[in-house]
């Protein structure tokens, strides 16, 4: 007689199957996309060659476009509208501009390969990039990211180091398109280009650490969504955070946990507490934020290294990475940070947040007062009434 299964062991054994078949499944997916990816690299690319060579106009894309879809019915992507997005992914990121930037950053490039980044010409004369460094770029940066991705970064994003940035961020920090969608709209690409990030993260964390942690922390948060725009308490700002957390994490980042709010921590008799606690998928550590709805101060750092002493000794689990502290301010001097985070042994970030949009300066002066609109208002509409003051 066969011994009886126990309920204990079987159930270990059945949340092992569902983890590898999950995993399994998400092996395949990624194949299949890579696989997907690749082959719209080659379809835009030989329609350029061919269109380069042969002189193709544009009418053979619809062409394509048909026979590709009665050969192969039961196969989307084949619609026109896709193939010219094709040929699009490849023209751009095969364009000189982009595959500059994009072999600066092919860390495992040989260096064999990147003696060889000057175009090559193909059987009709024309210059091309090289093969072997397209061939580099897509199986490094390009087929790793699914293609809706890439249509919405062809669409939204045209500078070539803009575009090299979403991709490298989608790639490493696994961002949904909704993520994505939301850091182009936020301008994170211009926002890490312009704004000077301040932190002590290369003085206090060894130096792969210090860039990943320099990665997380923007110089800026766009808190617009909570539709503030008078003075406030830092409770209120608190709360009104916590009541939108989706929208204050996808402005945080990707890879962002939240842990809690007014996280206690006790030490004797004593008890302090963190505005906003979070911990961090890829930092593996822990994040605390402190809110100020004023302009920084230098005991804010002070205060904060307090804090991070206090987490890593009390809640830092055995394989964390080192507390990261960022403070949410107001406004900030950059020098004055400087130097007050100098001593500082904890890594200790400081940023701005911005409640409002300001209008650009190319409008300032060029937009209609509150009056000149109503004057038009009253031409139109006769008997309307004059605004108050």
């Amino acid at each position: 007689m066969k011994p009886v299964m126990l309920v204990s062991d079987y159930s270990a054994f059945l949340t092992e199957v569902k983890g590898r078949i999950q995993s399994a499944r998400l092996s395949a997916g990624r194949a299949v996309n890579r696989e997907l990816v690749m082959l719209y690299w080659e379809l835009g690319r030989g329609i350029v060659e061919k269109q380069a060579a042969v002189g193709w106009g544009e009418s053979v894309v619809e062409r394509l476009s048909a026979d590709l879809r009665a050969e192969f019915p039961d196969m989307r992507g084949f619609s026109a509208n896709n193939l010219w997005l094709m040929r699009q992914f490849y023209a751009e990121n095969a364009a000189d501009g982009f595959l500059e930037q994009a072999v600066r950053e092919m860390k495992s490039m040989a260096p064999a390969l990147l003696e060889q980044a000057a175009p090559e010409a193909n059987q009709s004369g024309a210059s091309r990039p090289n093969a072997a460094i397209l061939e580099q770029l897509v199986q490094e940066f390009l087929a790793p990211i699914p293609w809706g991705h890439h249509v919405e970064i062809l669409k939204k994003a045209k500078d070539p180091r803009a575009r090299l940035y979403y991709l490298k961020a989608t790639a490493k920090f696994g961002w949904s398109r909704a993520v994505l969608l939301n850091q182009i709209k936020a301008q994170a690409y211009e926002r890490a280009k312009a704004e000077k990030k301040t932190h002590n993260f290369a003085a206090a964390l060894p130096e792969h650490f210090a860039e990943q942690a320099d990665e997380m922390l923007k110089s800026r948060y766009n808190l617009e969504f909570l539709g503030i725009a008078r003075p406030m308490k830092e409770r209120e700002l608190e709360e009104r955070l916590i009541g939108r957390l989706q929208q204050f994490i996808l402005e945080l980042g990707y890879g962002f946990c939240f842990v809690g709010r007014q996280y206690r921590l006790a030490l004797g008799a004593k008890e302090y507490f963190v505005d906003l606690l979070f911990y961090h998928r890829f930092l593996k550590a822990l994040v605390a934020f402190d809110l100020k709805v004023v302009a920084f101060e230098p005991e804010f750092a002070g205060k904060m290294d307090f804090y991070l002493n206090l987490l890593n000794e009390k809640e830092r689990a055995p394989d964390d990475r080192p507390s990261i502290g960022i403070i949410l301010c107001a406004e900030k001097d950059d020098v004055e940070v400087e130097f007050a985070l100098k001593s500082k042994g904890n890594p200790i970030g400081v940023a701005e947040y911005r409640m409002q949009s300001k209008l650009p300066a190319e409008f300032k002066g060029k937009l209609p007062t509150a009056k000149q609109l109503a004057d038009v208002v009253r031409e139109i509409l006769p008997g309307a009434a004059r605004p108050r003051g």
